[in-house]
């Protein structure tokens, strides 16, 4: 039962994922029509609003409900919970708190989309790019600490996202380049 329990974990945080990730991606969408005329603002908007929502209520949410209760079943049955206070578990200390960092920002997302559905834009669509690249360093980060589970390996895990985080802070400004120039 274990390895099912397991694998149906591995699914939902990649439906939460699949949601974390497109989810700024709708709300730059979103920012980015008011600079429509607005007719054509409105019925993007009224568009992207519907599927933001749909997203996140139908899919987002309930994977990371489901992730949150298939990890806590997985581990109780792994036993994991056994190695948390000692020298091997340092791993999974970090693991944990990096999926709480995981929830604050699942959180974060729905203050946006709360503003949002309100007419309230409080960043820039720039600023929600940067915003959309954390999950994909807390992933990197939490996938080298389960697969990996040591010391050495962390730190070559860290200074590979610091290299990960220098190379998307430059895509993102050659992206924001490329659009000024089109």
């Amino acid at each position: 039962m274990y390895p099912y329990l397991k694998a149906l974990h591995i699914i939902f945080v990649v439906t939460w994922f699949a949601g974390l990730f497109y989810v700024p991606r709708l709300l730059i969408y979103i920012i980015e029509a008011n600079s429509k005329p607005s007719s054509e603002r409105l019925i993007i908007q009224t568009q992207l609003k519907i599927m933001l929502n749909r997203l996140w209520l139908a899919i987002t949410w309930p994977s990371a409900i489901i992730t949150l209760i298939l990890g806590t079943i997985v581990t109780i049955n792994g036993k994991w919970y056994s190695i948390i206070f000692t020298n091997g578990g340092i791993w999974f200390q970090l693991k944990i708190v990096l999926v709480i960092l995981l929830y604050a920002y699942h959180f974060s997302l729905q203050y946006l989309i709360n503003k949002t559905m309100d007419e309230h834009y409080p960043y820039s669509a720039q600023q929600i790019r940067y915003w959309n690249e954390i999950p994909t360093l807390l992933l990197f980060a939490i996938v080298a600490l389960v697969v990996v589970k040591q010391w050495i390996s962390f730190f070559w895990m860290l200074i590979g996202i610091i290299f990960l985080i220098s190379l998307l802070v430059v895509a993102i400004r050659l992206y924001k380049k490329w659009r000024k120039n089109k």
